[in-house]
């Protein structure tokens, strides 16, 4: 088994965040999971994982997750090892009928709650520690209109990622990011749901687009994400930093 580590997990109710909290837990760590959702958080909690509920789109809900990570750690008398910044909504709207309201949403949940607590628990974290944050393929490349406020906030959560990587080397804290492809998760679902109605053609013809975008030709089920992070957190991926992982079977190439 690991050493036993200290993680925090955002995102963690569902999805790839889900799937990461429940790997670490596995593999015998501590894990402080958080969500917006406490109905995602109790299979975790039944595993073993302190819970927390919070919006970390606020300050106010992020302040409690830091409060949260100070009681798990004081309790234990060590140091934060590692942070997964899994947490992340979606706008899924034609790019003419975005509004202001829209891009303020989904920025303050994916940039805004991955840079603050990049900047708390990066300050609470080890030397020699290390964070995951969450791009995707469309800060790469566009194939979904309809998601450009997502995409835009994925683009500013990679250089997130660098910024901190750059910040925190001395301290050989790493920072990288995940860039999932298409992956298994209630985002996905809801993707397929929403753009196929947009675009008027059935859901089954859009994930068929969409897997032709994928050289390997299939998605991906959260575990096969999971088991990235876990390997970016540990001590194999030592030499690696401010990188954008891109875990998407070949969808993207650079």
């Amino acid at each position: 088994m690991d050493t036993p580590r200290h993680a925090v997990v955002t995102g963690a109710a569902s999805g790839i965040g889900q799937a990461t909290a429940a790997l670490l837990l596995a593999r015998g760590h501590a894990v402080l999971a958080t969500d917006l959702r406490p109905e995602g958080l109790a299979g975790l909690a039944a595993d073993g994982a302190r819970t927390v509920v919070a919006d970390l789109s606020t300050p106010a809900g992020r302040k409690t997750v830091v409060a949260a990570a100070d009681e798990m750690l004081a309790a234990a008398g060590a140091p934060l090892d590692w942070l997964v910044n899994a947490a992340g909504m979606i706008v899924l709207r034609p790019i003419g009928e975005v509004e202001t309201d829209d891009l303020r949403r989904v920025f303050a949940v994916n940039v805004e709650s991955a840079f603050f607590l990049c900047q708390q628990l990066g300050a609470r974290m080890r030397d020699g520690g290390a964070i995951v944050n969450f791009s995707s393929p469309s800060a790469k490349f566009v194939a979904t209109t309809e998601a450009a406020a997502y995409a835009i906030t994925k683009a500013a959560v990679s250089q997130v990622t660098r910024s901190f990587a750059m910040a925190y080397a001395p301290r050989t804290i790493r920072v990288n990011a995940l860039s999932p492809g298409i992956t298994d998760t209630p985002m996905q679902e809801r993707v397929l749901s929403e753009v196929s109605v947009s675009r008027g053609i059935s859901r089954d013809e859009l994930a068929a687009a969409r897997l032709k975008t994928v050289p390997m030709g299939r998605s991906a089920p959260p575990s096969e994400m999971a088991a990235v992070v876990a390997w970016l957190l540990s001590d194999e991926a030592a030499y690696i930093t401010g990188q954008v992982i891109n875990v998407d079977g070949g969808m993207v190439m650079w």
